[in-house]
This record gives structure tokens, sequence and C-alpha cells, in this order.
């Protein structure tokens, strides 16, 4: 796959670069370090890159304003949000304007499989991201009406499997799922597989990301 890189730190791009290239995992088409240099690189000719990893906060225009600017321009592209910042408020806005993706810096060893998700067509969150955005969630559903419908893509799960679908999105694995609802690992690791075949998900990262979605309307 071709992959730009835009991050403020040159030495991020530069290691970056080297793991890609490497581990042939891609092949690294140009690097920026600020928003506007990256929107340039991408207008350029043959500047479109398979993946886009975007860091957030960077000189001038940040990687926010640089995603939406460049998705407005294709809106196909397809942009993965690394940086050192697990907000809320940056993962749910980056997810809005349509990025394939947010992962956490840190976690260096998630790039190369998050950049093959995302070239399958999957969405990525890192485990990092997901609790942050899971917690917001929670904080507006006490202000919700109990009421609400399920939303329809939910609306065939038993009880447990929603309690499941809800722990899934507020980051715990299996064992500690197990735990909290006193079951064995490999009973939830069936309620899982039988809640990703009755939505039509093809991962947990998926599942949270939708049933967190959902929680928005």
């Amino acid at each position: 796959m071709k992959v730009a890189i835009a991050d403020d730190d040159p030495i991020v791009c530069s290691s970056l670069s080297t793991i890609l290239t490497a581990t042939g995992t891609a092949d690294v088409i140009w690097t920026a370090n600020d928003g506007q240099s990256a929107l340039k690189c991408f207008q350029a000719a043959g500047g479109r890159p398979d993946v886009l990893l975007l860091d957030v906060q960077m000189p001038g225009m940040d990687g926010l304003e640089a995603a939406e600017r460049i998705i407005a321009v294709d809106p196909a592209a397809r942009v993965l949000f690394l940086t050192t910042f697990a907000d809320k408020e940056y993962i749910s806005r980056a997810l809005a304007l349509g990025a394939k993706g947010y992962v956490i810096k840190q976690d260096v060893a998630s790039v190369v499989p998050a950049l093959q998700a995302v070239m399958a067509g999957q969405t990525v969150l890192g485990a990092e991201a997901v609790a942050n955005l899971s917690l917001g969630k929670q904080e507006e559903q006490t202000r919700k009406d109990p009421s609400k419908p399920v939303p329809r893509r939910f609306q065939t799960l038993t009880d447990r499997e929603h309690e499941i679908v809800a722990l899934v999105a507020d980051g715990l694995d299996n064992q500690a799922i197990a735990s909290r609802l006193c079951l064995s690992e490999g009973t939830v690791r069936n309620h899982i597989s039988a809640i990703l075949a009755k939505t039509n998900l093809a991962n947990r990262t998926q599942l949270a990301v939708e049933w967190l979605s959902s929680q928005e309307s």
C-alpha cells in the first residue's frame, strides 16, 4: 500500500517510515510536519496515498482541520489518526469527519495491523480511544431518556447480549467481561460470536464503534 505521514515531529515521520518500509508494509510516498503541508501534498499530482497517518496537534492547521479539508477534496480518502491525545472530543470529531480510525501513538505495534484493517474497509479504534470515548457516552446517557428505542442493528440481541456489547464498548476484554457477569470466558466468546453474526459486524472494534455511535442518537 501507499502511505503518507503527517506529524509535527520529523523523528516520528522518519521512524514510522523506517518501520513501514522495513516490514514491507507500505511505501511512504511523502511526509509533512503540519496540516497545511499535508493538504498541499495530498492535492499534488500523485500525492494521494491509500492511507494517510495524521497527527492531531500540529502548528498552524491542525490534523482535524486538515482531515476535514482532505475528505472534502476526496470523500474516499482513508485518514487514520495516530496521536498522543486520547481526548474523547478529538476522537468524536475525528470519527464525525469521516476518519477511518484513531490510534494512540504510544502503541506503535498497533500501527501496522491498523493500516491493514483500514485497507480492508474497517474502522479502527485503539483500546485507550475506545475506553475514553465510552466514558463520554456513559456521561451523556445519564442525561438521556431511558425509554429510547434500541437501534435497529441491535434489536435482535438478548438482554444478556446487550450487556456484553456495552462492556465491549467500555473496552473490557473477554476475561474482564466474564468476571463482571459471572460467566466463563468460553461463554463470553460464544456470545460475542453470536452478536457479530446478528449485527453483521466483522470484529469487536466495529461492534464498539457501532454501539457507541448508536448511543449518540
